[in-house]
């Protein structure tokens, strides 16, 4: 007689069963999971506005963000204000507050931006939302904007706090899978704090960027106005997915700066 467990339709149920009980099981854990994973979400995007804004637990070489514990706390003191811009055909068409952001938007906060779902909507023809969050620290005001980009592997982004001339007060860059030791530097300090005091406008005041350049001539960069930064060496498409998302994304708060000016 032929052993039941060795039909192909026990074979087949078995298959399915597992397929069940597994399935379950993920979709129980990702649920209960959800909420953990969104709070580190929020934390996280919080300590990369800080950090680009200058309040972080930098040593003499390492960048360090504050701690988890304290970036809600942090984050309250030192962001005065969450604005949201819509942008559509390269013109503001509109500017929310944090408070109405949340009113129109079933009470998410602005910094919880999906910045690359808002890059989809604006190739589809539709309006982006451009967030930014206005910092005081030490008698400054901070403008903190989120970017994103593609470099050799994978997705880049930063945070970069700006003045109200368009000049780099700070920046926070990060990666999803480009290579150590090479473009993965984009987040080191050595990279990091060369963008500082970098002007984003040429001496015109047209919108000009800053370039990852290679071969730059000033290695030690104490020219800021060239609108470069030296690259990393044997980085050069991460390099230039820095250059190219800090000229696309960037350029889009130019009218935003302007108005703060004539105001």
């Amino acid at each position: 007689m032929e052993n039941t467990t060795e039909k192909n339709s026990y074979t087949i149920l078995f298959a399915i069963a597992m397929v069940l009980v597994v399935g379950t099981l993920l979709a129980f854990a990702a649920a209960s999971l959800k909420p953990t994973i969104d709070d580190n979400k929020r934390l996280e995007k919080q300590q990369n506005i800080l950090y680009a804004m200058g309040v972080n637990e930098n040593d003499e070489s390492n960048a360090n963000f504050v701690s988890t514990e304290k970036a809600p706390e942090l984050f309250n003191k030192y962001i005065k204000e969450q604005l949201v811009l819509q942008i559509e055909n390269g013109k503001i068409i509109s500017e929310l507050n944090r408070q109405e952001y949340m009113d129109a938007n079933n009470g998410n906060e602005p910094y919880l931006i999906d910045v690359k779902k808002e890059q989809t909507n604006a190739k589809a023809g539709l309006a982006r939302k451009l967030p930014v969050f206005i910092g005081e620290k030490d008698g400054k005001t901070f403008y903190i904007v989120p970017i994103l980009g593609k470099g050799l592997w994978d997705a880049i982004w930063a945070y970069v706090a700006l003045d109200a001339n368009m000049v780099v007060q700070g920046a926070y860059f990060d990666h999803k899978g480009e290579t150590p030791g090479l473009g993965a530097n984009i987040k080191q300090r050595f990279f990091m704090d060369d963008f500082v005091g970098e002007h984003l406008l040429a001496s015109d005041g047209s919108f000009k960027g800053i370039n990852v350049a290679k071969g730059n001539a000033d290695p030690k960069n104490n020219d800021k106005t060239d609108n470069e930064v030296d690259a990393i060496a044997g980085a050069t498409i991460t390099g230039d997915g820095v250059t190219a998302m800090i000229k696309s994304d960037l350029k889009l708060y130019v009218s935003y700066f302007q108005n703060l000016k004539n105001n």
